[in-house]
């Protein structure tokens, strides 16, 4: 009769052990779950912003293109200060 109870008692246990691995894995899984909302909600956030600021620099862009004013590159200069002034004359 022991060994009946004993097997019982194991197979008790077994289950109790295999509801509590179910539990965590449950547990586990929302998290996982939460996780996942939570950084499709950023990447929404951060793909909106994007939106905006391609929105901004466009806008941007045509003002810049219809403005009056233009802003040309500046090359470096090629001579020192000391040269280009060996080339001036200043007269009085």
């Amino acid at each position: 009769m022991t060994s009946r109870d004993d097997v019982a008692a194991s197979l008790e246990q077994l289950l109790e052990s295999l509801i509590k691995m179910v539990g965590r894995a449950n547990q586990n899984n929302d998290q996982l779950q939460k996780r996942m909302i939570e950084m499709t909600q950023n990447t929404e956030s951060l793909q909106k912003r994007i939106s905006q600021l391609e929105w901004i620099m466009k806008g941007q862009l045509k003002e810049r293109d219809y403005s009056p004013v233009r802003n040309y590159p500046t090359h470096p200069h090629t001579h020192s200060q000391s040269e280009i002034h060996d080339h001036i004359s200043v007269h009085f």
